[in-house]
């Protein structure tokens, strides 16, 4: 098969695995950067080009669109869509999971556990609100934000007063979320892929961070899922509709709650911490669905 993989770098750790796991099983693989993809959009012949090249031919793409080029970068994956082209995620999945408030909202919707959440453009009222998701402590998330940019943990009432009033007065939409104490700085990073959880890992917040982000000094150690944390993971990416993600879990008094469904998640905090090939089972998944004409939504949505 040949397989596009859409990232801006050939060098990252992710780009690579992936690139490595469809050499080792026979496909023709290639990094494509979408930023320097450009289309010509037709109902009779849909086109999309690359350095002057019409990429045509490709049996599957593997979209690893980062949050800061969402929009041209899905508008890149609707284009193959268009064109009949297999798409690991699907551009409408992968617009679902990045927009955090309407991702909530379809979660909540579908019964799935989720940290008590408001949200407001206003800040006439943000004692109320703040009262609505239990009062302080709590966290306050840029909708935006990514990687643990933008969020920030409020332990008093006029603390988290001052942060979301700052934050409406540069214009931003923010999320305010209950603090789940009981989680001690920690998560569960749950990798989904064709509907069914192929690693996990519980990442560790530094000291005194109560962000579990690798990148931002977090352990990754492998986890033991519960039955109902592996169905909160599973139904989770069935409800963005997405066949390859990331879903992050906290433990709760009240079980297992879902922080993020993320349609790029990076592998190798989870490849390293569990020695799972999580890029092969993505092979494995194109190469099971990967047909021409596959994509059910053929970039309408």
């Amino acid at each position: 098969m040949k397989i596009c993989i859409l990232s801006r770098k050939a060098e990252l750790y992710s780009t690579r695995r992936l690139v490595e796991a469809a050499l080792e099983r026979g496909h023709e693989a290639r990094v494509i950067d979408p930023l320097r993809c450009y289309m010509t959009i037709a109902s009779q012949r849909p086109t999309i080009h690359y350095k002057g090249e019409d990429l045509t031919g490709f049996d599957a793409i593997i979209p690893r669109i980062g949050a800061s080029i969402t929009f041209y970068g899905t508008a890149v994956v609707r284009q193959f869509e268009m064109m009949g082209v297999y798409s690991v995620n699907e551009s409408v999945a992968i617009s679902r999971s990045r927009d955090k408030l309407r991702s909530l909202q379809l979660l909540a919707r579908k019964g799935i556990g989720l940290p008590v959440t408001g949200f407001a453009h206003s800040t006439k009222y943000t004692k109320d609100l703040i009262g609505q998701v239990g009062g302080a402590p709590l966290v306050v998330k840029l909708l935006e934000g990514t990687q643990g940019i933008g969020v920030v943990l409020t332990e008093t009432q006029k603390a988290a007063e001052s942060v979301i009033e700052a934050f409406r007065g540069l214009k931003a939409n923010i999320l305010v979320q209950e603090y789940i104490s009981e989680a001690g700085g920690a998560d569960l990073r749950c990798l989904v892929v064709g509907g069914k959880v192929v690693a996990a890992m519980k990442r560790q917040g530094a000291e005194g961070e109560f962000r579990s982000n690798i990148h931002r000094g977090g352990k990754a150690t492998i986890a033991r899922l519960t039955p109902e944390e592996r169905s909160t993971a599973v139904r989770s990416a069935a409800i963005m509709g997405l066949n390859v993600a990331g879903v992050d879990i906290l433990r709760s008094n009240h079980g297992p709650v879902v922080m993020e469904v993320n349609s790029s998640p990076g592998l190798e905090g989870i490849e390293c911490a569990t020695e799972k090939d999580v890029a092969g089972q993505i092979i494995h998944l194109i190469e099971m669905q990967g047909r021409p004409g596959k994509t059910k939504t053929r970039g309408t949505g």
